[in-house]
């Protein structure tokens, strides 16, 4: 099997593309960081979710992006609650975290080099998104470029590939095709200030995304089963 570092938060777009590069073929081993944001709640979703799904490997790397701050999940800012999507298309919100995909994929990187593995999977997208800078398709073009240009794989003629199946896929579908490859939601979570059980607030802007695709999928969620039920 082709091994594939996987870029796993523990949402739902980072466990849908786990799901597609398995069923795809490649052995995955999955990445996740402790990178200092405001809760552990989805680090949690991603430890669980990397079981469920057996991946090869799973680890939690460490990195301290609240020493520099300047976002609402690195620092203490409020998360905004209540937007419109309108609304989240028109600026860059202040849950941006600086430059946090380029850091995630620079490690990704790193260890795809070590285990030997020529592909990185991970979960942007750009169309059912908040209006990220790190989640269009210019700059998953730049990054593999760069990766070919500054690894001893990549100069070695052993091209490294960036795959971001979900990119062109609006929510609703980024759903339908994890729920055919048997995902279980129920297991990720998406909100950016969740209460400390994991319940989701329902109103940042994560949670209404997640909303939005599941009305449009036509499918209860059933995260908030899960607690409806608890």
């Amino acid at each position: 099997m082709k091994k594939a570092v996987i870029l796993l938060s523990g949402g739902l777009d980072s466990t849908t593309v786990l799901a597609i590069a398995k069923a795809q073929g490649y052995e995955p081993y999955a990445l996740s960081f402790r990178y200092g944001q405001r809760h552990s709640v989805e680090l949690e979703s991603a430890q669980r979710v990397a079981q469920a799904m057996q991946v090869k490997e799973h680890v939690i790397a460490d990195i301290n992006l609240r020493a520099f701050g300047g976002s609402a999940l690195t620092a203490d800012i409020d998360v905004p609650k209540g937007r419109d999507t309108a609304t989240m298309e028109t600026s860059i919100p202040v849950t941006y975290v600086p430059a946090r995909n380029t850091i995630f994929l620079s490690f990704a990187l790193g260890w795809a080099e070590v285990l030997e593995a020529q592909h990185i999977f991970l979960g942007i997208n750009a169309l059912d998104y908040s209006g990220y800078p790190d989640c269009r398709p210019a700059f998953i073009a730049a990054f593999e470029t760069m990766a070919n240009l500054a690894t001893k794989t990549g100069v070695e003629g052993n091209k490294l590939s960036i795959h971001s199946p979900l990119i062109q896929m609006s929510k609703a579908d980024i759903i339908r095709k994890g729920l055919e490859l048997g995902v279980d939601y129920s297991l990720t979570s998406s909100c950016y200030d969740p209460a400390a059980d994991g319940r989701p607030c329902g109103q940042c802007d994560s949670c209404q995304l997640r909303a939005k695709g599941f009305a449009e999928a036509g499918i209860a969620d059933p995260l908030l089963l899960h607690y409806d039920q608890a």
